[in-house]
């Protein structure tokens, strides 16, 4: 099952569909917690069925526009790896 999202705010794209902003988690549709533990309700984040968790990457997502940060927790129970980094070194010690 892929991962749909879940945020804290909401905006809506120039084409009329509706995209999730501020802090994004991932969530698994038919439960009521996201990935990391958080409850839904008590946290009052809204649900984004339509947006796949890939799609809110800040560096590839379509839908990361308005996306302030990404839950690290979810990031990792989802499967990015800790050692995932964006450089690399070019000149490495001997």
């Amino acid at each position: 099952m892929r991962a749909a999202v879940a945020a804290t705010g909401t905006w809506t794209d120039p084409d009329g569909i509706r995209a999730p902003s501020g802090e994004v988690h991932a969530w698994l549709p038919g439960t009521n917690q996201t990935v990391c533990g958080l409850s839904l309700h008590r946290s009052q984040l809204l649900r984004f069925p339509h947006v796949e968790w890939d799609d809110v990457q800040p560096l590839t997502g379509r839908d990361a526009d308005r996306v302030a940060a990404v839950c690290s927790r979810c990031a990792a129970g989802t499967g990015r790896r800790r050692d995932d980094r964006g450089w690399s070194r070019t000149n490495p010690r001997p």
